[in-house]
């Protein structure tokens, strides 16, 4: 079973990286053209909003979010795969310096 709570990085890079190799996308997987898909996956999650005022997300906009967000965390996870990146340790890395640079008893609250 599937789940946040159950389902492992790896298991998840696992699975973008055999859906590109049964498809012989390896040799497309380049940095740049990982890189610009991430943005264009965002944008369209942007888009979902744009022009709106909407902070409840109904059941209609919640699954087209859904689907965009696991757009980016699929070629995000591409990219990790592609450049030997091990999400977990970049995420904990990078949050250890954003405690660093926006200590709590400083930014609560407030973001600048």
């Amino acid at each position: 079973m599937f789940g946040d709570t159950r389902t492992a990085l790896q298991d998840l890079k696992d699975m973008v990286a055999a859906f590109v190799k049964e498809r012989d996308w390896e040799k497309f997987h380049t940095p740049k053209n990982l890189a610009m898909s991430v943005a264009i996956e965002a944008a369209e999650l942007m888009e979902l909003f744009q022009w709106s005022d909407e902070r409840e997300l109904t059941p209609e906009l919640l699954l087209r979010v859904e689907e965009e967000l696991a757009d980016v965390l699929i070629y995000c996870l591409a990219m990790a795969n592609a450049a030997g990146i091990d999400l977990a340790r970049a995420v904990k890395r990078k949050m250890e310096a954003n405690a660093r640079k926006y200590p709590a008893d400083t930014y609560r609250g407030r973001y600048r």
